[in-house]
């Protein structure tokens, strides 16, 4: 004989102990009495003791029902909670995202973040800030389910969204010769140390940020490397060299600097929504669904100057 309680022997349960009358147990869990009955004297054998006193007349619960009432009532209740759970998980309403990203890319994510998060609070967010290629990373062993990054290269199996893209700026101490410009190109600053972020936090961008010299057939003297934009722009600050800098990673500047937009050339920066390519879960797509829409309808926005599209 099988011996295993099924859901359906403590629904039964449940039911008779709150009614306290096999008919209408049975009338409420639309089985016939017979059958029901037969349940509970089967669920009495698996456990070994009456769960209820039955006369003619009555029906009430024993020692043993009254115990095993409560238990039977979290099971049932816990698993009716775990079912709309993992619903709520499969429909992108629950769950957890892990999104990293870059610090010059916090705006774009805060945004995004706050219109993902109003109608999901039941979804956690756990943030984590890096560099363009410690976010690739951390996506590429499923450290992380979204990231923010800019400039980023290629990388197998990791999916790419261009969310914008902007011009550069040069940014100089207030003292510099071309401070007072209206617009400087790369070979007016080729004289002066320049400030960047190292190669390793993302060797595309790194290389995208030079691109403005070398296309001038320039070799810039990196004399500071910084892992963050906000210690680049203090180090040009106290006047130890220059930088240019995506338009939206200048800001805000730090006391005796400036901003001048840079000429003569074509590059842009670009901020990219990365995924892992077959991660197809609703939270997943429904992030990157709220982040793109966001910098689109953001480009339109009257009185805004969003970031170039091109």
């Amino acid at each position: 004989m099988d011996s295993r309680i099924e859901l359906r022997h403590l629904r039964y349960f449940v039911a008779v102990a709150e009614e306290l009358h096999f008919g209408r147990a049975a009338r409420r869990l639309r089985i016939a009495q017979p059958a029901l009955s037969q349940q509970i004297r089967r669920l009495e054998g698996f456990i070994g003791a009456a769960l209820f006193e039955r006369t003619s007349r009555s029906v009430r619960l024993t020692a043993a029902g009254e115990a095993f009432l409560p238990r039977a009532d979290a099971l049932l209740g816990r698993l009716s909670a775990d079912v709309a759970e993992t619903g709520r998980i499969a429909r992108g309403e629950a769950g957890r995202l892990d999104i990293a990203f870059i610090s010059s890319a916090a705006g774009p994510m805060s945004s995004a973040l706050l219109a993902f998060t109003a109608d999901r609070p039941e979804v956690r967010i756990r943030l984590q800030e890096g560099f363009t290629s410690t976010t690739l990373d951390r996506l590429q062993r499923a450290a992380a389910d979204v990231g923010f990054v800019r400039d980023a290269e290629e990388r197998n199996g990791i999916s790419l969204t261009t969310l914008l893209a902007e011009p550069f700026v040069a940014v100089l101490p207030i003292t510099h010769p071309s401070a007072a410009r209206p617009a400087v190109e790369a070979a007016q600053l080729a004289g002066s140390p320049l400030v960047l972020f190292p190669a390793r936090a993302g060797a595309h961008a790194h290389a995208v940020n030079l691109q403005p010299f070398r296309e001038a057939a320039l070799e810039p003297d990196i004399a500071f490397e910084g892992s963050e934009w906000n210690t680049i722009l203090h180090l040009v600050s106290a006047r130890l060299g220059v930088t240019i800098a995506p338009r939206s990673a200048a800001r805000p500047l730090p006391a005796g600097t400036v901003a001048i937009p840079l000429t003569g050339t074509d590059a842009r920066s670009t901020v990219q929504l990365a995924t892992r390519a077959e991660d197809d879960r609703p939270l997943v797509r429904q992030f990157g669904t709220i982040a793109t829409t966001m910098i689109d309808a953001a480009r339109h926005l009257p009185g805004r100057h969003p970031v170039d599209a091109t």
